[in-house]
């Protein structure tokens, strides 16, 4: 989409979208580069470091195949399809099967406990999920609860009453599919957001998403792609970041991906992968890239090309020690689930000032407003906003028009972020509008915590914050009023900690748990969290 020049201003001015009317994200992303010549499209790199190494037409064959699959069980236009997988080779292949089928597919975090597993597959009404062995155990637990629910295949070689095989149904089913001709704006995706007022969210995006992410990917890719691009991240792919920041545009440029699952992020063993696989472009988040200054990583075989990075500030020294450590800059980039990648970095094109988020991605209006969607004087405080339309905003939250009608004022979506802009054009983040917590790269919502704490029959009343932390940016921090005949132990927060981990997400467990006898609140009896976070 972008015309490679060192003019900011000139790129910024001449672009203009092309978005055409009709557009299908397989078709865009995988079937133009399986012309029979078996481009590479991904190298999986397993626990063990084996390599397998997959083709665009390979990729083509098998989403085609299993999208006979689904066609056969009964999965007609619009239904949703669940993705319940962390990067591997079979995940991209579910989701180009839905989207060449005109489904719309749900990815979800492998992470995820009962909870936050079975509110997402009810809210999105999902007739059928891919998942692993491990997530299969934690269907097993909820199925009863879920009455859309009619088909889990399963991606091991082990057999289960009431799964299918996801490889034998696959082996069985012809390879030959004609892709449902789609409108841009067509729906494609129902990505879940943080949930941070209430419920998570389910925005739905249309097929146009791809489309909206890439000039901000081309441009802090320092023009993507280029000869022997590779990229990889350790963002799980189940989010917008890993699915759109990184695997999606990757391959609708025809530039491999590495892929790996691990079970932690080693700074070490990320070095080695990189170096492996002769990656080029990263999306490193700023928590991986702490870890990786920490302990001091080195290898002489890294040989990054491009660096994108992003869901919270790095600051001088980080960015400083990114340019020594790896002889690039560090590109930070702003968006959300709902409409991503509206603001970026590339130092060939402007300095990098610390601190900023950067300047408009071109093809974005993006201001700072007040409430009423109003552009505030600038350099003054206000709510990010992002003028509509462009490709990369949602259609609606899934099934939640009231959400949605608040998500704009006037011409603009609101970010629900506090920012400022200055005189030279750079975006400033202040601070957030609501509660969410920024933890390890994650945007986590308090109150789908403190519903799971309630579930806890010790906790009576609870409110979770973030707390600072030099490596994660926040830690998630819950306070605790017991019910009756409970005490505060040791003992207890470990359990109280365990059971979040187990029925939510590892991710979103509280990593330090405080009792109180009360909790300050408002005379209508809303918590109040900025007092909580102001104790620490």
């Amino acid at each position: 989409m972008l015309t490679e020049t060192a003019d900011y201003a000139k790129l910024y001015r001449d672009f203009r979208w092309n978005v055409p009317a009709r557009f299908n994200i397989a078709s865009a992303c995988c079937d133009r580069h399986a012309d029979g010549t078996n481009r590479l499209a991904l190298i999986y790199v397993d626990e063990d470091g084996a390599a397998q190494r997959t083709s665009f037409d390979e990729m083509r064959a098998l989403s085609c195949a299993f999208a006979n699959v689904l066609k056969a069980d009964g999965l007609v236009r619009g239904d949703r399809v669940a993705v319940f997988l962390s990067q591997s080779l079979e995940l991209p292949i579910v989701h180009l099967a839905a989207f060449r089928s005109g489904l719309v597919s749900v990815p979800l975090f492998t992470l995820f406990g009962e909870d936050a597993l079975e509110f997402r597959l009810a809210n999105s009404g999902a007739k059928a999920i891919v998942t692993d062995e491990s997530g299969w155990e934690k269907l097993t637990k909820i199925r009863d609860r879920l009455p859309y629910l009619q088909d889990i295949y399963v991606t091991s070689d082990a057999v289960h009453a009431g799964a299918k095989s996801f490889w034998s149904s696959i082996e069985t089913a012809s390879e030959q599919f004609a892709s449902v001709d789609t409108s841009a704006d067509d729906p494609a995706i129902i990505i879940y957001t943080s949930g941070t007022t209430g419920n998570p969210k389910g925005a739905l995006h249309a097929h146009r998403v791809l489309l909206g992410h890439l000039p901000n990917v081309e441009m802090v890719h320092d023009f993507l792609p280029k000869a022997d691009d590779v990229m990889w991240t350790p963002a799980d792919w189940a989010w917008i970041g890993g699915l759109f920041d990184a695997l999606f545009p990757a391959w609708y440029h025809g530039v491999p991906v590495v892929g790996h699952r691990a079970r932690k992020f080693e700074p070490q063993a990320a070095m080695q992968l990189m170096a492996d696989h002769h990656v080029r472009n990263v999306f490193l988040p700023p928590t991986a890239l702490k870890l990786m200054r920490q302990v001091g990583v080195k290898h002489s075989g890294v040989k990054l090309r491009s660096m994108l990075t992003g869901g919270e500030s790095l600051g001088a020294e980080l960015l400083d020690w990114v340019r020594t450590t790896f002889g690039i800059d560090a590109h930070e980039v702003y968006g959300q689930t709902e409409c991503n990648l509206v603001v970026g970095n590339n130092a060939r094109l402007f300095p990098i000032r610390p601190g900023s988020m950067g300047r408009a991605t071109p093809g974005f209006d993006v201001r700072i407003v007040n409430e009423r969607g109003e552009e505030v004087p600038q350099g003054e405080r206000g709510i990010v906003g992002v003028r509509q339309p462009n490709p990369c905003t949602m259609i609606e939250y899934w099934s939640n028009p009231e959400a949605t009608a608040k998500k704009y004022a006037g011409e603009f979506l609101l970010t629900g972020d506090l920012g400022k802009q200055d005189a030279d054009g750079y975006f400033w983040y202040v601070s957030r509008e609501d509660d969410v917590i920024t933890s390890a790269g994650y945007r986590i919502g308090p109150s789908e915590i403190e519903h799971t704490l309630l579930k806890h029959p010790a906790v009576a009343l609870s409110a979770v914050v973030g707390i600072p932390d030099p490596i994660r940016t926040e830690a998630i921090k819950a306070w605790i009023v017991l019910r009756p005949g409970f005490a505060p132990s040791d003992a207890l927060a470990r359990e109280i900690q365990d059971f979040v981990k187990v029925q939510l997400a590892a991710h979103e467990y509280p990593r330090y748990v405080q009792f109180a006898d009360s909790l300050p609140m408002t005379a209508t009896g809303k918590v109040l969290r900025r007092e909580l976070r102001a104790l620490g």
